[in-house]
């Protein structure tokens, strides 16, 4: 290519490598040609500049992060690679060490420390802030941080981790943000430049391998959608027509069997939910069923779309996916794809205890690894989940269930995704996936250089309407929003380092702040216009005979007290009409004041139903029968009298119901009963307190000078538009100043509570001040008041472990507390750390403070019961018998954060407690819980 430039182009390009000798270098190690993106992100590197790279899933961001890397190494600097999980940073680990070896690049996670002096440090985000707040040596001579997955500062929980660490670094290292494709792009950007200085701002939104939209309805496969060659909108884009039609005859299929009534007597499950076969209703007609999962992978299979990734939103659901599969006898590999299988799983599961093959579902894990199919979900052993991965890189596992967290930053592209619901659970409550949530699952289907497309598929169940479909897979609408705040570490941390003013300076610096202040210019703007308005209406609004406004305050004071008396009047009216419903017994006559069913009626029976609702079954005078409700009355249902009724009272029998009418009007000509009393008689439901205040409000609007003026309506008119702007701009001039310093007046909150607590004196920070600096947990400020307070002193190892356990579990239950206690030393201290979260919470509450997470006591025995020597699925058996059934994954999950807290504990912690903890991790970290690093 070079022979074919012309001398000028040549001199041209021998320039441009004069100017980025590392950047020629390196890009002379790739085994690809570097896309345009990436060198234009890769020559700003160069120049000296820090880069924001957003680019969709697949497309190469990392590529930037490693010539963040060869450039250090070659400048004779060192550069930490961070990301937001663990597995990602093995990932990482295992990749740098294979491009420069493993005395090069180390890996600091927390739980895991290699050679974490090297030149080269992979790490979560959270190592590096911690770091950055220790003034750690290794900091020097730090010329470049990578942050993989930037975006997700804006995940509510750990988001606040990355602007920390953006804010505090040094100004001459480099800062270069990986991040999926984000709207707000250039926002972040221009805040990044405001705070690091020069930073490249560059956008890719092309997929380096173009992805095709398809539903799935029932068996068949259709494209999304179809571009249109009509005169008036050439080559715009729509959903497919033979979609739509398709989606019709399925809806009408359902719409059918629903109005039959009844399942049907097809097997059950079927459908994405539980993959079971096509049934028929009972009247032998085919009902709408949608596909099985097996039916989807063979169908997959069959196109040429395997390898594929199908998002369950739910563990169980996965697990059920794997197992319809291989029950199914569903077989996706060669004799020779499955050797090489059971192989890695050999290397890769050597270590694990003999003891605990079965209760990790081991054998059934292989044997659906050997078919090409397998699960990857929170749940699963972190053992387990690596050889998913390396299986289907390799392309040996041909389809994954996965859940979401899949989505996030690792190495699993594969040809297809499918997903089963556009709805997940997200902790709270069941959501709508966004466009930026579809464009991240969805992202992972088409691999680069081995696919030539990548394919997503939706399955289509009734309801899900392609429109919505075709909205979320056309937009990319992904907008980064701050979660940052100040927490009780941070703010000790920061007042020991900076001060109070200086630390609130540096808030006012974060991105959060950066983005409440461009809010805060529009709000200004609009209070700026409104104010202008509402003098000039002030104006117009005047009257030459009295105050307009005063006026207007007696009208909204008179329109608003007559609402809520009515409100209350047919609140009233609807209570009586209740309780005398409910008083009813058969044979009463009452009266029904209005509709079709008016006039007398006897009771045959009261129909109190089981919800509680009054339903009475009656005979009218006019010889009418069925149940009455609360809808039929207004007010009291006042019993005028009573008739006596045969035993039994066949009200189907017209004869029947002309004798009981006879009986009604005769008992009413004889004087048997009272006669209707209307509303007032018994009280009027509209009186009450309030009727002397309407009145007198009445008198004063009257007697207003402003009620006598000819233009009074036209006064009126200006008088309610100067009213709505001046509410507007109260509201809008209070979201000013909550906006304004917002995180500076947090920051003064908690240290306010702080130094009531004793952490803190007349603005430094007292020894248990500097102690919370070294605890790094959501429960910061219950871990440092339970160390100060004695709470844990004289526990033994795993009572100390099942202590310090409530503090960082989260039961996936609703309700923390409903935990069964543990009994003894361990329960007495559980009780007591939670006697601790009482009063910081009270405190928090009245200091305006968010409220510190309830202690969860639902991991408590489990653990205790691992750190005593017991086997996997003695602990497993303790966490149920205390209301939490735990998978084999997250039980190592919980443990290795339990141990994460304890060696904090070790570290800041009087000798003796400081010994106890180091007991506790030892005790933790052994079997499958030591096995890996996740």
């Amino acid at each position: 290519m070079e022979e074919e430039l012309s001398p000028a182009e040549r001199y041209a390009r021998s320039r441009e490598r004069a100017a980025t000798p590392h950047l020629t270098e390196f890009v002379a190690t790739r085994p690809f040609r570097l896309d345009d993106f990436q060198l234009q992100a890769c020559t700003a590197l160069e120049s000296g500049q820090g880069v924001l790279v957003c680019a969709p899933t697949g497309a190469g961001k990392t590529v930037v992060g490693e010539f963040a890397v060869h450039r250090a190494l070659r400048t004779g600097g060192k550069c930490f690679y961070t990301t937001p999980i663990k597995a990602l940073s093995n990932q990482k680990f295992q990749d740098l060490i294979a491009e420069y070896g493993a005395d090069t690049v180390g890996l600091l996670t927390g739980d895991t420390s290699i050679n974490s002096h090297a030149d080269v440090v992979v790490m979560t985000t959270e190592v590096l802030r911690n770091m950055l707040y220790a003034g750690s040596p290794d900091l020097h001579g730090l010329t470049a941080v990578v942050m993989d997955e930037i975006h997700y500062l804006a995940d509510k929980f750990r988001g606040a981790v990355w602007e920390e660490v953006i804010l505090q670094l040094p100004e001459e290292v480099q800062v270069v943000g990986l991040s999926a494709t984000v709207s707000n792009a250039e926002e972040f950007g221009a805040w990044l430049q405001a705070v690091r200085g020069h930073t490249t701002v560059v956008v890719d939104e092309i997929r380096p391998v173009p992805l095709w939209q398809h539903m799935m309805v029932g068996r068949r496969m259709f494209d999304l959608f179809t571009t249109s060659t009509d005169g008036d909108s050439p080559g715009a884009v729509k959903v497919d027509p033979s979609l739509t039609r398709a989606i019709a005859d399925a809806e009408s299929m359902a719409d059918r069997f629903a109005h039959r009534g009844g399942r049907g007597n097809g097997r059950p499950g079927g459908g994405s939910g539980g993959g079971g076969g096509r049934g028929r209703s009972w009247d032998n007609r085919p009902r709408f069923r949608p596909p099985a999962r097996v039916d989807v992978i063979e169908r997959l299979d069959g196109n040429g779309l395997l390898p594929a990734i199908t998002f369950i939103f739910s563990r169980a659901g996965c697990d059920a996916a794997v197992g319809q599969c291989v029950r199914a006898g569903m077989r996706l590999t060669t004799e020779s794809e499955r050797e090489q299988i059971r192989a890695v799983i050999d290397r890769r599961t050597a270590d694990l205890p003999e003891a605990d093959l079965g209760v990790l579902g081991y054998w059934d894990w292989r044997e659906a690894l050997e078919r090409g199919i397998a699960a990857h979900h929170a749940g699963m052993l972190p053992t387990f989940k690596e050889t998913v991965e390396e299986l289907f890189v390799a392309g040996l596992v041909k389809a994954v269930f996965a859940t979401e967290t899949l989505a996030l930053g690792i190495n699993m592209p594969a040809r297809t995704v499918v997903l089963e619901k556009l709805i997940k659970y997200n902790g709270e409550g069941h959501v709508d996936l966004t466009p930026g949530e579809y464009t991240q699952l969805t992202g992972r289907a088409g691999r680069r250089g081995i696919d030539i497309e990548g394919h997503a598929v939706v399955v289509w169940a009734p309801g899900t309407d392609p429109r919505t479909v075709a909205g979320l897979a056309s937009k990319r609408t992904y907008p980064l929003r701050s979660s940052f705040r100040p927490s009780y570490n941070m703010a000790v941390n920061l007042l020991g380092r900076l001060g109070r003013t200086a630390s609130k300076e540096l808030l006012e610096q974060s991105f959060a702040q950066f983005q409440a202040d461009s809010s805060v210019v529009g709000l200004v703007r609009q209070v700026r216009r409104n104010t202008q308005a509402i003098a000039s209406h002030a104006s117009a609004m005047e009257c030459h005979l009295g105050d307009t406004g005063e006026y207007l305050d007696l009208l909204q004071t008179l329109a608003g007290l007559e609402k809520q008396t009515a409100r209350s009047g047919a609140a009233r009216r609807r209570e009586a009409t209740a309780a005398d419903l409910e008083a009813l017994h058969r044979g009463d006559v009452i009266s029904v004041p209005s509709g079709r069913r008016a006039g007398l009626a006897v009771v045959l029976d009261p129909g109190l139903e089981a919800d509680g609702t009054v339903r009475p079954l009656v005979i009218t005078a006019s010889r009418w029968s069925g149940r009455l409700s609360a809808a039929d009355f207004r007010g009291p249902v006042p019993a005028l009298g009573r008739l006596r009724l045969a035993k039994f009272v066949d009200h189907r029998s017209a004869q029947v119901r002309k004798d009981v009418a006879s009986s009604i009007i005769a008992a009413q000509h004889e004087g048997r009963l009272e006669r209707p009393a209307s509303v007032g008689a018994r009280g009027d439901t509209t009186a009450g307190p309030d009727e002397a205040r309407l009145s007198q409000l009445r008198r004063e609007v009257r007697s207003h000078p402003v009620h006598g003026c000819s233009d009074r309506e036209t006064h009126l008119q200006w008088a309610r538009r100067w009213r709505r702007l001046t509410d507007e701009n109260a509201a809008l001039t209070a979201k000013v100043d909550g906006a304004r310093g917002s995180l500076g007046t947090a920051l003064d909150k908690i240290l306010g509570l702080l130094t009531r607590r004793g952490f803190v004196q007349h603005d430094r920070l007292t020894d248990a001040g500097r102690m919370l600096t070294r605890i790094w947990s959501e429960s910061d400020l219950v871990v440092a008041e339970c160390l100060r307070g004695g709470t844990w002193d004289g526990l033994a190892a795993h009572e100390l472990a099942g202590a310090v356990s409530t503090l960082v579990y989260e039961s996936r239950r609703d309700n923390a507390a409903a935990a069964r206690l543990p009994i003894g030393a361990m329960g007495d201290a559980v009780v007591a750390t939670r006697r601790v979260w009482t009063e910081v919470a009270a405190d928090e509450a009245e200091a305006g403070v968010p409220v510190t997470r309830q202690p969860d006591a639902g991991f408590a025995a489990a653990v205790a019961v691992w750190a005593e020597g017991g086997m996997l699925s003695d602990a497993l058996l303790a966490a149920a018998a205390g209301g939490d059934d735990l998978s084999a994954g997250d039980f190592v999950r919980w443990c290795r954060q339990v141990i994460d807290l304890l060696d904090q504990i070790r570290i800041v912690a009087p000798p003796a407690m400081a010994g106890t903890a180091a007991e506790g991790v030892a005790a933790l970290r052994r079997g499958v819980v030591a096995m890996g690093a996740v």
